[in-house]
């Protein structure tokens, strides 16, 4: 362990921020190392993902607290450096895969303390850079789907947004627990949602949802506002409706007699663990889409906020 820390370094590079704001907000800088406290450990970063929650983060619109300066980014795949105190099965050296802590920041960095409650050893078929695309939203999928919604085999199940980063992660998983699923997509990613599992896809957009009244058991919606609105007349009686981006209209709910509910995501080693192994087997697919070096985090959230790139999750290498 003494040799380990004498090689770390008293700074390293991270993406910070010390007010809240526009994409300018954002520096690449220097920041001093910290020591891991009790259960938590410290990750040498190979890739760092960059979702729209860093965005909210950014601009001061998460939900929860967040003290100024921060680091922004949670998505991780690494290899650990130091463990805390009171870590059971993590080890220097351990390749994992995971989120930094329950407020989604710390991951921008060369170097980044994570809980170790919210982080599992990467699925050696994984690269880096695709393990880091993958626990927010693949967990978010899983949580919707299953200790959400319940889905179960037989369940008809409608993703709005299927073709979207934890929309395709839960059209896998429906489909491999035995549900029909319906993916809400734009006509240029139908063979996508189709490749996926998706047993049928329809532009909610270009079509209207009549057809489909009460013959869904789940709406999975990653989309919000009016088409989110609009799913609820798909939903049988008894029906669950679980959303990621907006809280769905409770008194409509009661009136069609349907559960709808709002969620958001608890990462855990449990889920990552039971994720990881269907990873490992290739039952489930990410899509990393751009590669970017940690300094050009700007242009990451450009790309966030509409500049055109490549579809799939965007990924931050140090």
């Amino acid at each position: 362990m003494d040799s380990v820390r004498s090689t770390l370094p008293k700074f390293f590079k991270a993406v910070q921020i010390d007010g809240f704001g526009g994409i300018e907000a954002m520096h690449y800088r220097d920041v001093s190392f910290v020591r891991p406290a009790p259960d938590q450990i410290v990750v040498r970063i190979a890739a760092a993902g960059v979702g729209p929650w860093d965005a909210w983060i950014r601009a001061g619109n998460s939900v929860l607290p967040q003290p100024l300066p921060l680091t922004l980014g949670s998505d991780i795949a690494g290899t650990v450096v130091l463990v805390g105190d009171g870590v059971k099965g993590l080890f220097s050296g351990d390749e994992i895969f995971g989120v930094t802590n329950p407020r989604f920041t710390d991951g921008y960095a060369e170097y980044a303390i994570a809980n170790a409650g919210m982080v599992a050893r990467k699925p050696t078929a994984l690269s880096f850079e695709e393990a880091a695309s993958v626990p927010v939203i693949a967990v978010t999928a899983w949580q919707m789907l299953f200790e959400q919604a319940h889905v179960k085999k037989g369940d008809r199940v409608l993703v709005l947004g299927g073709a979207g980063s934890v929309g395709a992660f839960a059209v896998q998983l429906a489909h491999r627990a035995g549900a029909y699923v319906l993916a809400g997509a734009s006509r240029r990613d139908t063979d996508f949602v189709m490749s996926l599992g998706a047993d049928q896809a329809m532009d909610p957009r270009e079509q209207t949802f009549a057809k489909f009244r009460h013959s869904i058991d789940v709406v999975v919606d990653l989309v919000g506002g009016e088409t989110l609105d609009r799913s609820f007349e798909t939903v049988k009686p008894g029906g669950r409706v679980v959303s990621a981006v907006a809280e769905p209209n409770a008194e409509r709910a009661a009136t069609a007699k349907i559960s709808a509910n709002f969620m958001l995501v608890a990462v855990t080693t449990s889920t990552l663990l039971a994720l990881s192994e269907l990873l490992e087997i290739g039952a489930l697919r990410t899509r990393v889409g751009e590669l970017l070096p940690l300094s050009q985090a700007q242009l990451a959230h450009e790309m966030l906020e509409g500049r055109k790139h490549a579809p799939g999750k965007i990924v931050l290498v140090p």
